[in-house]
């Protein structure tokens, strides 16, 4: 779905938290920083993926990965969801779908015979601006595994 490619430079980002800090890319400088665009927050697939890079957020720490989850809930949803999992990491309050259009993660979207659009779950993994890795077909259930195992 996206038009970005591995070896492009990733669009610069300064978008608000789940506190109203702003979140830049420049702020992951020297870190390999997974960028995972989801749909909606407390779905049972967000939570799984969420939940899973929780679970496995000191493994990816300690291999020089950040995270931040992006998608268009807004900072109030976001942190009802970060409290209600435990999640670590920084979710971003796309609400205006700026970041998600950059990345081109949103479009046309089918579901149980119904067409919308909407988020396409799409991982990035961005080093030193740079985009070094793209999932288009997301595990849900083990997508910190999938992001590691690329690394081998």
């Amino acid at each position: 779905m996206t038009h970005l490619q591995v070896g492009d430079s990733a669009p610069d980002f300064a978008i608000s938290n789940q506190s109203g800090e702003i979140i830049r890319l420049s702020d992951f400088s020297g870190k390999k920083l997974i960028i995972f665009f989801y749909p909606k927050d407390n779905t049972p697939g967000c939570t799984a993926e969420s939940c899973n890079l929780k679970d496995n957020y000191s493994d990816l720490l300690d291999k020089g990965f950040e995270v931040v989850g992006v998608s268009a809930d807004d900072a109030v949803s976001h942190q009802k969801f970060i409290t209600k999992f435990s999640l670590p990491y920084n979710l971003l309050a796309d609400t205006n779908k700026e970041m998600i259009n950059s990345y081109g993660v949103w479009g046309e979207k089918k579901f149980m015979g119904k067409v919308y659009d909407g988020i396409h779950r799409t991982t990035f993994i961005v080093n030193d601006g740079i985009v070094e890795k793209i999932f288009l077909k997301v595990k849900t259930k083990e997508h910190s595994n999938q992001i590691i195992e690329s690394y081998k």
